[in-house]
């Protein structure tokens, strides 16, 4: 962790430097970065890169390695509830995640001490998206480790799972419409959303719901004295059961914007004029999944819709995947807005394109905009001084210091 924390925000905070006017640029860009996206979000990518190919082999031996050796069976003699038990190795892999986590903390005293400005609420968040993750993973490998007879097994099924859903993610790119609906539940989404400054409270309970229901099936499997055809009938009710709380968490429509520029949001005045706004809204863009101008339309417009106006409906409209084929199309690259019966069009994927056709649809004046709240950026042209050393020397034999002491005080 320490090294791989520290090549992604030694190089985070040199591309942040220089586009804040290190070594004689221009006078930097400052208003349009911030420490969310241009070091946090990096520098805790480590993390995301660890707990797909590190942490799950950590907790397929902590759940295995107990199974292997037979200490299993004696813990069995004892009265403890199965769950129990899972639950307390669940606890001391998060302990350790924890202690890992030390590392993105060491990267933020660096940046405080350099001079950088911290934005609590957004750092929290994104340590939080990865906690998150986290357990999602652990629970996963316990699940596979005890459903599988040997760890190796266990450690295929969990990376069969994290590169499925590393596909889905593709196709949903390709194909859109449901499969982008699915892959919006994802780990990967997930992080991303987080390293954002976004908290969507659907995604976090259904992470829940998928971490708690991994550890009760590998609590289900661990029990081996109960008969496996007993074992089956519990896994199918709890599959159900979770099936059913999934779906119910995917109808939750609220949301936290912590970032401190608001990234995720329109302005405040914006946003309470869409309110303003109760009939349903309709929006038909005639975009194929794989044009820029739909990536952009969603990301800087409609997912912003989406938190403000629950009543909002989107459809996309193309006859391929791509749409380069299509440009000749008369209706293509139309993106239509009906509300209340009243129907305009626009071919304008930025934000300020789509709230002007939606005031002039629904008869709302735009609002004005003032200059306090504009976010002026936090530019900081400092070398990432001492640490390369730190990461890659400090840390590191910290950590053979510390593990020679345990081995020798253990025996």
């Amino acid at each position: 962790m320490g090294p791989l924390v520290g090549v992604s925000f030694i190089s985070a905070m040199r591309t942040y430097a220089e586009a804040s006017g290190l070594s004689g640029t221009s006078a930097g860009v400052g208003e349009a970065f911030s420490p969310l996206v241009g070091i946090w979000a990096p520098t805790f990518s480590a993390c995301e890169l660890a707990a797909a190919f590190l942490l799950p082999f950590v907790g397929i031996r902590v759940v295995s390695a107990d199974r292997q050796s037979g200490a299993l069976k004696l813990e069995m003699q004892h009265h403890l509830p199965s769950f129990v038990r899972i639950g307390v190795k669940f606890i001391i892999l998060i302990v350790g995640w924890l202690i890992a986590l030390l590392a993105p903390a060491v990267a933020v005293v660096l940046w405080k001490m350099y001079g950088g400005s911290i934005y609590t609420p957004e750092l929290m968040t994104i340590a939080g998206g990865h906690m998150l993750n986290a357990g999602l993973t652990i629970a996963l490998a316990a699940a596979m480790a005890s459903l599988a007879e040997h760890p190796s097994t266990a450690a295929i099924l969990t990376l069969s799972v994290t590169v499925g859903t590393w596909i889905m993610n593709f196709i949903a790119a390709v194909q859109g419409g449901i499969w982008e609906r699915i892959a919006g539940y994802t780990p990967t989404a997930m992080v991303a959303e987080f390293q954002h400054g976004l908290i969507r409270v659907d995604v976090v309970l259904i992470a829940l719901t998928l971490a708690v229901a991994g550890l009760a099936l590998a609590a289900i499997w661990l029990r081996l004295g109960v008969p496996v055809r007993h074992r089956v009938y519990e896994s199918v009710a709890l599959g159900t059961a979770a099936a059913a709380v999934l779906l119910c968490c995917s109808f939750v429509t609220a949301s936290v914007d912590a970032s401190e520029n608001r990234m995720n949001s329109f302005s405040e005045a914006d946003e309470q004029a869409l309110r303003q706004i109760r009939e349903p809204l309709r929006i038909e863009a005639h975009l194929a999944p794989e044009d820029p101008r739909r990536i952009d339309l969603e990301r800087q417009a409609i997912s912003k819709l989406r938190r403000i106006m629950p009543n909002l409906r989107v459809d996309y409209v193309s006859a391929t995947s791509i749409g380069l084929f299509e440009q000749t199309s008369e209706h293509y690259g139309e993106i239509w807005y009906e509300l209340n019966g009243r129907k305009e069009m626009s071919r304008v994927t930025t934000a300020e394109g789509v709230l002007e056709t939606i005031y002039s649809v629904a008869g709302l004046m735009p609002p004005t905009e003032g200059d306090e709240n504009v976010f002026r950026g936090h530019p900081l042209a400092v070398r990432p001084r001492g640490a390369a050393l730190i990461f890659y020397g400090v840390w590191p034999s910290l950590i053979v210091v510390l593990s020679i002491f345990l081995k020798r005080r253990l025996r």
